[in-house]
């Protein structure tokens, strides 16, 4: 290797690392706020009521690759749940919505877990897993959550679709392994139910 060669992509290396950063930083500023929603033509998606945005079926986006370990040491893949509909919460144990949200998410889990319904946490800014699984101990979780302390997870949605913005957020995943909605913010228990019904009885 040149000389000259070696700076030069030493300082492509810095850049790659900055711009990453900024997008961890990003959701940092929003963590446990209401993060900005909308539609227009290029997104797609249209903005509900109650705070729940939506895609027509075929105008959906694959979900990204969403796997590593989770907050109890073993592997996950959400896409090994395709067939099902997949219930993503953005969550960290530090964050008051979440706490406020997570008896509903227990709850909505349960009644649907038959239904063909996975539920599947991603938790994020714990430094500790024993943080997480304490949280998930106290307030009796049932279902797995990915560890994702710097928010690598977050990053991987697709530009324009329903992404994660905020902390808490959650993204429901249709049985063809694609993005059909997204609530930024804590979610009331009957507008998670009414999110997972929808998906439910799609065809």
């Amino acid at each position: 290797m040149s000389a000259d060669r070696a700076p030069r992509r030493r300082t492509r290396r810095r850049l790659a690392l900055l711009a990453a950063a900024a997008a961890a930083a990003s959701l940092t500023l929003s963590a446990c706020g209401d993060g900005v929603s909308g539609g227009s033509a290029q997104t797609r998606f249209v903005p509900g009521k109650n705070g729940v945005d939506t895609v027509k079926q075929g105008d959906r986006q694959p979900a990204p690759d969403l796997s590593g370990e989770t907050t109890t040491g073993k592997q996950l893949d959400v896409a090994d749940y395709k067939g099902k509909v997949v219930i993503l919460n953005v969550w960290g144990s530090w964050c008051g919505p979440c706490i406020a949200e997570a008896p509903n998410f227990v709850k909505v889990a349960k009644e649907t877990s038959g239904k063909g319904v996975q539920f599947v946490g991603i938790n994020t800014r714990d430094s500790e897993k024993s943080q997480a699984t304490s949280f998930e101990e106290e307030h009796k979780v049932p279902y797995p959550s990915l560890f994702d302390p710097t928010g690598r997870l977050m990053l991987r949605f697709p530009k324009g679709s329903l992404n994660p913005q905020s902390i808490p957020s959650t993204i429901a995943i249709d049985r063809h392994g694609k993005i059909a909605a997204r609530s930024i913010g804590p979610l009331t228990e009957d507008d998670l139910r009414s999110m997972v019904n929808k998906l439910i009885a799609e065809k």
